[in-house]
């Protein structure tokens, strides 16, 4: 039999799959990660980082299961990193604030708050005038806001760039300029092939984003995962313009440290169309400084577009293909890359390692899309 390249071919370098190298190469795996750009090239670089599972798990019981254990790993994942990579993330625990402009905002936010109370799960509601106090940013004429702490916030470019170096320094390999076409198994292994010749190695995780849907193994259902464009514009205030993330009824402003303010993010199906554009741009900025006018000073500094990969129910595919020894899927987060990335990498770990015994793998498990 040929010479295995690696252990376990991560195919995918974005936040989802350097997470995943990383964890892998620290647990002493041989890593191979390929992609057709560099690492966090495409729907990484285009987040605006917003951790927060009780806004974006509101409606789903298990986003909001695996949103809350994933963003519990955080801190320790992000100082892992951080120690083996030697680079900065920054990575804020402010909290999000929803905004209300209207009586239909304040009830469904009055109405959140009490149902997080009964939780137990801290928030406060608060009216307009100490909202505006809070963030001055915000226009006069909002009617209150709901401040929930426990989210955060980490810089998806940094991150998966240091993800990346930690994977490298643990002794990963990255390639970029690679495209994988395909899949066969081999005895014990299984070979990935690509533009640039087959890969062996005892197994795969297929972490390609919006293009693993085009990437089923022989036998195999596609799994049914869709290109959704979300464009972003990165604005320049003065350091401290805005705290918190805010969060308004159809646009979100996330603040750094520096004073540049990530305006996010439209919600498009066109299919492989990566381009910015100047509806969506427009849209941005008008729904932007309707919440917060306080900014129309603010510099613009670009806009970005990524195609996020999504699912009919927002959850992505974790677990191993019923028809492919040796492939692990984890694909299919649609916005919540960044927030699921470190629970991601454990349960490929540890599926990895033969503990196939997470509670959270049922609610991801590729099964639930067909034979994958």
């Amino acid at each position: 039999m040929p010479t295995r390249d690696a252990d376990v071919i991560v195919i995918g370098a974005g936040v989802v799959g350097c997470a995943i190298a990383f964890e892998l190469a620290a647990r002493g795996r041989r890593v191979l990660v390929v992609d057709m750009r560099r690492a966090g090239a495409g729907a990484s670089r285009a987040s605006a980082g917003i951790l927060a599972p009780y806004v974006e798990g509101h409606h789903s019981a298990a986003l909001r299961a695996v949103g809350l254990r994933s963003l519990a790993l955080y801190p320790e994942f992000v100082a892992r990193v951080v120690a083996a990579a030697g680079l900065a993330v920054e990575f804020s625990t402010s909290g999000t604030l929803e905004i209300a402009v209207d009586d239909a905002d304040v009830g469904r936010l009055q109405h959140s708050a009490a149902a997080l109370s009964a939780a137990g799960v801290p928030n406060t509601w608060m009216d307009g005038s100490r909202a505006r106090t809070l963030e001055p940013t915000l226009d006069a004429g909002i009617r209150g806001a709901l401040h929930i702490p426990v989210h955060a916030t980490v810089h998806v470019p940094a991150f998966t760039a240091a993800c990346a170096a930690a994977a490298v320094a643990a002794g990963a390999i990255v390639h970029d300029s690679v495209s994988v076409s395909g899949f066969s198994s081999e005895p014990d292994g299984i070979v990935v092939h690509t533009t640039q010749g087959d890969l062996r190695a005892t197994e795969a995780v297929l972490a390609a984003g919006s293009w693993s849907g085009a990437l089923a193994p022989p036998g195999a259902e596609a799994a049914p995962i869709r290109p959704v464009r979300g464009q972003l514009v990165h604005l320049q205030a003065d350091p401290g313009a805005v705290g918190h993330v805010l969060w308004g009824r159809d646009v979100y402003l996330v603040p750094w440290h520096d004073g540049a303010v990530f305006v996010g993010a439209t919600s498009e199906d066109v299919g492989f169309d990566e381009r910015t554009t100047a509806t969506g741009v427009q849209g941005l900025l008008a729904s932007a400084l309707a919440l917060a006018p306080g900014l129309a000073g603010a510099a613009f500094v670009e806009a970005r577009a990524g195609l996020r990969p999504g699912t009919d129910d927002s959850l992505p595919f974790i677990g191993r293909s019923a028809v492919l020894p040796g492939l692990v899927y984890a694909c299919g987060h649609f916005r919540n890359g960044a927030l699921l990335a470190p629970l991601t990498a454990r349960l490929v770990a540890a599926l990895l390692e033969g503990d196939a015994g997470d509670p959270a793998l049922p609610l991801v498990a590729p099964s639930r899309a067909g034979r994958l």
